[in-house]
Formats: C-alpha cells, sequence, structure tokens
C-alpha cells in the first residue's frame, strides 16, 4: 500500500512540474496577446513576422507539454481506480495529503484566473483584427468602386452634387 502511495505522490509532484510549465505558457500568450495588438497598431511587420515564427517555433514545445500532462493524468486515473475523466484536479485535491493539496489547489486558481484574463484578452485581439480588417475593406472598397454609384458631396454652399468619374482625387475646386 506505501509503494502505491508513494507512486501517486511521485505522479502528483510531476503533474504539478507540468502545472507550472501551463501556468508559464499561459503568461507568455499573455504577453504575445498584448505585444500581437501593439505591432498590429504601429503597423510592424518585420516585427510580426518574428514574433509569429517565434510562435511556430515554440507550438512543439507546448504539444509536448500536453502529452506529458494527459499521461500523468491517466496514471493517476488507474492508480485511483476512475475513468480518465474522471480525474480532476478537485477530485485529486480530495485525496491528497494537506501540502500537496494546497499545493495543487494553488496552481488550480492560478490556472482559472490567468485563463480567464487569456479569454479577456484573446477577444481584445480578435475585435482589434475584425476592426482592421472591416477598416481595410472600406478602403479597398472606396479605391477600386469607383464609378458604380458615384460620390455624394456637397459645396460650400451646401447644394449635393454626385461624381460618377473614376478619377482617384477629385482636381475640381
Amino acid at each position: 500500500m506505501k509503494t502505491k502511495a508513494a507512486a501517486i505522490e511521485d505522479r502528483v509532484d510531476d503533474l504539478l512540474i507540468v502545472l507550472d510549465k501551463d501556468i508559464q505558457h499561459i503568461q507568455e500568450s499573455l504577453s504575445r496577446l498584448n505585444e500581437l495588438r501593439t505591432l498590429v497598431i504601429k503597423r510592424d511587420d518585420v516585427a510580426l513576422g518574428k514574433l509569429l515564427e517565434e510562435i511556430r517555433a515554440e507550438a512543439g514545445s507546448f504539444t509536448a507539454n500536453e502529452l506529458k500532462r494527459r499521461s500523468i493524468r491517466e496514471g493517476l486515473a488507474v492508480a485511483l481506480g476512475c475513468n480518465f475523466e474522471q480525474m480532476t484536479l478537485s477530485r485529486l485535491e480530495t485525496i491528497l495529503p494537506e501540502e500537496k493539496r494546497v499545493q495543487a489547489a494553488e496552481r488550480k486558481t492560478k490556472l482559472r484566473s490567468l485563463t480567464e484574463e487569456l479569454k479577456k484578452e484573446h477577444l481584445s485581439t480578435a475585435l482589434l483584427l475584425s476592426e482592421c480588417a472591416r477598416f481595410n475593406n472600406m478602403l479597398l472598397k472606396s479605391i477600386f468602386d469607383f464609378g458604380n454609384k458615384g460620390t455624394l458631396v456637397y459645396s460650400s454652399r451646401g447644394t449635393a452634387s454626385r461624381h460618377s468619374d473614376g478619377a482617384f482625387v477629385s482636381l475640381q475646386l
């Protein structure tokens, strides 16, 4: 029985290390979203390209961490005699000694707060990119949709007239 408890405790230690890496990854993701928004606003294409390359390069390491977490979770589920889906941090907390329970609870709380913050930042970034796309579409439409309907222009006297010629810039004063 002692060996089973020791094996579970070793797996819990491994899980805590993996959760620390998850916390670090989410913090880096938050930082990258802020950097992405800044670079989009500044229109720094070179830095955006570098940022995207960094993200692609680090995607593999996060995948490895996910696989390790899944493996540890499966091992804990087998050791505790439950299904993989039932093996959660909350369930694990109920059987852990006080010291490990506190560590697991701290990580769970930190992960929850970071994921909520990540959702907000992701939404902010998506809205910014959506507005950029909308603005670019309006700009392109105004440039390349010349001659179809004409542009409504008001003179200094307040009279309206439509210009339907195909020039980009009206040189009429």
